[in-house]
């Protein structure tokens, strides 16, 4: 391997965060590379074709990351978007990610993940996009994941619900306007009103 190609290489990881063989495409760069760095220990593979630069710190969302490179077209969401956004005492061990009701179920080995079909304005609304590693990370915001958790609830707990509520209100990550709204794009508003009337 040529040394300007292994720099190059080395700079499009680093400047990515985290790397797949298909991005090496635009670049004109064989794909072959990413093994051959792998082996060279400078590259360390964090997933199946998935790379990051050994020089490169881990941060404590770099599952996240992970997540979002694999399915660039999902959103964190429920326990993974109140962990990340410290709603919740729940240390979630799989990655919760919001798909289109029709799309096709991703097959994701590594990083662990939990999809959940969302559709129209429950899909859509709501979306902050944060750097992780250089990784662009679709999650949804405070008051739409509270919401969401109410309308899942069967899956996840009311008392998880309950809990990222009185957590979203405690540290004011939301507002009240805030809740009311996301509690109407998920058709939850009934349920949530005397939740919400109590903490106020």
């Amino acid at each position: 391997m040529k040394q300007e190609r292994i720099l190059q290489v080395l700079e499009i990881a680093r400047r990515l965060g985290v790397l797949r063989p298909r991005d090496l495409d635009a670049y004109g760069l064989p794909r072959v590379y990413l093994s051959r760095l792998h082996d060279r220990n400078l590259l360390r593979r964090v997933g199946r074709g998935l790379y990051v630069a050994t020089d490169l710190e881990a941060t404590e969302y770099h599952t996240l990351a992970e997540a979002c490179k694999r399915v660039p077209h999902g959103v964190v969401c429920l326990l993974s978007a109140l962990q990340f956004h410290g709603l919740t005492t729940q240390a979630p061990f799989e990655v919760w990610m919001a798909i289109e009701r029709n799309a096709r179920l991703p097959r994701v080995v590594r990083p662990v993940m939990r999809f959940v079909r969302f559709s129209g304005r429950a899909l859509t609304e709501g979306i902050e996009e944060k750097q992780i590693e250089r990784v662009t990370v679709k999650v949804y915001n405070p008051a739409k994941t509270v919401a969401d958790c109410f309308k899942y609830r069967n899956k996840i707990g009311l008392d998880v619900a309950l809990e990222a509520l009185r957590d979203c209100r405690r540290t004011r990550k939301c507002t009240m306007d805030e809740l009311w709204y996301y509690a109407q794009v998920c058709r939850v508003a009934r349920v949530m009103k005397p939740y919400l009337e109590a903490v106020v």
